[in-house]
């Protein structure tokens, strides 16, 4: 095993395993550094008891809130990071996201980049992860250079009388950008397990599936499992990072490289450089702005169960459609509220886990005969929402929700929504600050090192060879699924690095 590589990548999640893929033909020496191992296919991948109640894929870790209450995060450490579990939604931002956008809480500040430049990476990023949709659909659907690479997954029937429910209202439902294997002869079969639980089959689009497996086919690229990154070494001057300190198979080592990507999602990208504290950089690399770890952000989530009592719901694929209407405005409030889409059916032993006093025959009548939906609006960044890393190595979370009067606004027309379709009731559940799937903004990127970590192709202002390539990069949250925007953003950096 070499000794010297031309790039470590730290990280296997949409960002690092996305950035592999692209440089797989680049001629570099690449290590990609994972802490945990491939997550198995077993029959418990799609046992609610088993992914929900007892967190069977989820680290024994406990963070803290600024309070000091204990909480387990929503974060997974497998080859492929988060996408083992996510639910497979790969939207884009919307065009007006990159700009500077008012909100009735704050102002959303603006992007380095343009949508037009993202645009091509988009497109490619939804060739890599198989992305089914139909355009024009959408309203608020920003300019498309080609179409989707596959067609959007069809509605069931349940689903499509719901579909026709909300355009009788004037809305324009829409089927959601969904990666998916259902190419013909592919893996999907539509299960009623997809969102929030790995699949044992591999049929979805992931970065462990769709980019780090091809990858690994390229002999200049290596992968180093149930390894851990303790820190990143400087040289005297500060300016240029020559090693990685590992931790793997009970032994400590040193792997040099000529450059440096951490990919480990907001949270631990940021306590990686906070570890990483020298005399250069004493309050953690690449943090001479003095946001490393600020900005923290995850979305303002509700989720929201329509049941009608009368009528059962057979859909077993649901999270198939979703509605923008509400994205820039309402109609009786002039600011962007959010998105709102489907989720993947719920069943009594996902519930269990959040109503553990409910008896279970209830929950499962109640899950047989509701529609379920998600419901999430932009947060916006606020400096003292952020990541620490205390003295005895507690990781405390600092994070008070904000721009809650339109999302209080958007869960009304959401609630309206379904009641006017039919549903008697209608129960929401707001999400805490352990649902941090969408966690992002902990080292923005930006062209003014003073108020930026990142430079707009996610190199650090602060040392020549550290990049960050995860969702930490991202000035503001918008209110869509991050995993698109990230991929899409380690093809832009797979270009410079390649160069």
């Amino acid at each position: 095993m070499p000794e010297h590589f031309d790039l470590v990548i730290i990280g296997t999640g949409a960002g690092g395993g996305t950035l592999a893929y692209a440089l797989r033909e680049s001629g570099l020496r690449i290590l990609l550094v994972e802490r945990g191992d491939f997550l198995p296919q077993e029959p418990q991948n799609w046992q609610p008891v088993e992914v929900f109640d007892r967190r069977r894929y989820k680290p024994d870790e406990t963070w803290y809130g600024a309070d000091g209450s204990p909480f387990h995060p929503g974060v997974h450490y497998f080859v492929g990071g988060n996408t083992k579990v996510y639910g497979a939604a790969l939207p884009r931002l919307r065009a007006q996201d990159f700009g500077a956008l008012e909100h009735e809480g704050g102002t959303s500040p603006a992007w380095p980049i343009t949508y037009d430049e993202l645009e091509p990476y988009y497109a490619r990023a939804e060739q890599i992860y198989a992305v089914h949709g139909a355009p024009g659909e959408d309203p608020t659907e920003p300019p498309r250079s080609g179409p989707f690479p596959y067609p959007a997954v069809p509605h069931e029937p349940y689903i499509d009388d719901l579909c026709a429910r909300l355009h009788k209202q004037g809305l324009h439902p829409f089927h959601y950008p969904m990666g998916i294997d259902l190419r013909e002869g592919g893996r999907c079969i539509r299960c009623k397990t997809c969102d929030g639980f790995p699949c044992q089959v591999l049929a979805k689009s992931e970065s462990d599936v769709n980019c780090v497996r091809p990858a690994l086919e390229s002999p200049a690229i290596t992968l180093w499992t149930n390894t851990l990154a303790r820190r990143l070494v400087t040289d005297e001057t500060g300016k240029r990072v020559v090693g990685v300190e590992l931790e793997r198979g009970g032994e400590h080592l040193t792997v040099h490289a000529e450059r440096f990507v951490v990919a480990c999602g907001a949270v631990n990208s940021a306590l990686l450089l906070m570890r990483s504290a020298n005399d250069r950089h004493p309050g953690g690399l690449a943090n001479s702005s003095g946001l490393l770890g600020r900005n923290y952000m995850v979305h303002n989530n509700t989720a929201l169960m329509a049941v009608d009592p009368f009528r059962r719901n057979p859909t077993v694929f649901q999270k198939t459609l979703a509605v923008n209407d509400f994205y820039f405005k309402g109609a009786n409030f002039a600011y962007p509220m959010g998105n709102i889409q489907m989720l993947g059916k719920l069943q009594a032993g996902m519930l269990t886990a959040a109503q553990p006093l409910v008896p279970k025959p209830i929950l499962q009548g109640m899950a047989d005969r509701s529609v379920d939906w998600w419901v999430m609006s932009e947060d916006l960044p606020d400096s003292h929402n952020r990541v620490e890393l205390a003295p005895n190595g507690k990781v405390i979370v600092h994070w008070k929700p904000n721009n809650l009067v339109a999302h209080r606004k958007l869960v009304d027309a959401a609630r309206k929504m379904m009641r006017e379709a039919g549903y008697q009731f209608v129960f929401v559940q707001p999400m805490g600050i352990d649902t941090n799937s969408h966690q992002c903004g902990t080292a923005r990127f930006g062209v003014d090192p003073a108020t930026s970590v990142l430079d707009p192709y996610c190199r650090t202002h602060d040392i020549e060879n550290l990049y960050v390539v995860d969702s930490s990069f991202f000035p503001s949250s918008a209110a869509m699924n991050p995993a698109l925007t990230i991929a899409a953003q380690a093809l832009r950096v797979a270009e410079k690095l390649a160069a």
